[in-house]
């Protein structure tokens, strides 16, 4: 098992350390939540020799895993790290702070506020395997307002750090109570995009899958992955890195869930529009082996 790493040297998904690397720059957004950075010009009143004028940026690598095919950001956030991002995510500091590097931005806002239209056809194309009201945990689940299967279920329960309040019907669960309890049906959607290190997160995951679970696991499938199926070549095209800090391939998640003894059922590739942007998402349907 490898070691967390700051700087990662090895995949995050199946663990190789056969890695294209390339130079990008950490949107000023996140470098300012993160690390306190803010991008400077660099001026003839500095009186640096050797350095260019112009402007600078947190810089960081793009790395792409030869194996599996991930892409993702050099940097592995710290704990510390990762709560200083999210801390009070989507509050009114939240959104000052990033409009203020990107002002395009200020739309989507909106569009946090309602459900996905999406969400029924993931509920329909799980329906079939499941009981007619599940029971449901959704890890990482934010208010709930994406939750799964949020208007028809024998329980649902949300696992998240935020401390948000929660749509009504839904309750919050630490570990404890989630051991307490057999699912149905357990979620992870849009999530391990945003995290330093996917494979612990999902290992957290498996306790609470019981014999009969079934784990639906829901990430982005990013635009560039997209558009450049299959290539092993796409750390010089990933130039900047935001709050999405891994990008997956179908292979790269299948590593990540046998490594952890989850087998895969079937996938789903769903195109998606989310009213500020358009896009696809890649569902996994697994459970334990």
């Amino acid at each position: 098992m490898v070691s967390r790493e700051l700087i990662a040297r090895h995949c995050i998904c199946c663990g190789s350390d056969q890695l294209h690397r390339s130079p990008a720059v950490l949107m000023p957004f996140v470098a300012l939540r993160v690390f306190g950075h803010e991008p400077v010009e660099i001026t003839a009143d500095w009186g640096l020799r050797d350095l260019r004028q112009g402007m600078a940026y947190t810089l960081c690598n793009s790395l792409q895993c030869q194996a599996c095919g991930a892409l993702f950001l050099d940097y592995r956030f710290t704990d510390e790290q990762m709560a200083a991002l999210y801390h009070n995510y989507r509050d009114d500091l939240y959104y000052a702070q990033r409009i203020r590097f990107e002002p395009g931005f200020a739309s989507s806002r909106q569009h946090f506020t309602y459900r996905s239209a999406y969400l029924s056809e993931v509920e329909d194309w799980l329906a079939p395997r499941l009981p007619e009201t599940p029971a449901v945990l959704d890890w990482g689940g934010d208010t709930g307002i994406n939750s799964l299967f949020r208007g028809n279920n024998r329980l649902l329960h949300i696992h998240d750090i935020s401390g948000v309040e929660l749509v009504a019907g839904a309750e919050r669960v630490d570990l404890e109570r989630i051991a307490q309890n057999r699912y149905d049906l357990v979620t992870c959607s849009q999530v391990l995009e945003h995290v330093p290190y996917p494979l612990e997160l999902v290992r957290e995951i498996v306790p609470a899958l019981g014999p009969d679970t079934l784990f639906y696991l829901e990430v982005p499938s990013e635009a560039l992955m997209r558009e450049h199926p299959g290539s092993l070549e796409l750390a010089p095209l990933k130039r900047h890195w935001h709050e999405h800090v891994n990008f997956f391939t179908e292979t790269s998640v299948r590593c990540l869930l046998e490594r952890l003894g989850l087998e895969v059922l079937d996938v789903l590739h769903l195109p998606v529009d989310l009213g500020w942007i358009k896009g696809q998402v890649m569902g996994v349907l697994t459970r334990r082996s």
